[in-house]
């Protein structure tokens, strides 16, 4: 005769927590399977929430604070540089990046370039913007990746034109 082995019902509790465990940890690595190779960056980057700015000067006042944070603001754009390029500790190429300055909305009238906010586009996303003015009011949305020197340096993940220069003085 067959004997019958009793299993206490803790041990079959513990078993069924087990499979339960297996499964989401299958459901899991298949996602992470999906975003390595279904998404790429700059569909993460479409899904962040961008914090709204009313001043690019608040990053510069406190850097820190924006680090690995994506930000979004409005500028007047002043010119393109190499500002920045090619520093080790924040590198960025110069032969695959350029640098976009804007000016300083904290000194009245004066055109004054924001040079303490590095940041940079990649050279085949700024051939869109040719036809871009000192003076255009500009939207950047971008993340902060660094505060070497105690400056933020940013990589802009958006931008575009607002107001070109000449329409407001049209408008004048």
């Amino acid at each position: 005769m067959k004997k019958i082995i009793k299993v206490p019902l803790v041990v079959i509790i513990m078993l069924i927590m087990i499979q339960i465990g297996k499964c989401e940890t299958a459901v899991t690595s298949s996602s992470a399977d999906k975003s390595k190779t279904g998404q790429t960056a700059v569909a993460k980057e479409a899904q962040q929430n961008y914090t709204v700015l009313k001043s690019p000067t608040l990053i510069v006042q406190s850097p820190y604070l924006y680090l690995d944070k994506y930000v979004e603001f409005t500028a007047k754009f002043n010119k393109f540089s190499t500002l920045g390029l090619d520093y080790k500790p924040a590198m960025r190429e110069s032969r695959m990046y350029i640098g976009i300055l804007i000016e300083r909305d904290d000194v009245g009238s004066y055109v004054i370039p924001l040079s303490e906010l590095k940041m940079f586009i990649k050279r085949t996303e700024a051939e869109k913007y040719t036809d871009l003015n000192s003076g255009d009011r500009i939207l950047i949305k971008g993340k902060v990746f660094s505060t070497a020197l105690g400056d933020p340096w940013m990589d802009i993940t958006e931008m575009k034109i607002l107001t070109p220069k000449n329409k407001e003085e049209k408008a004048k």
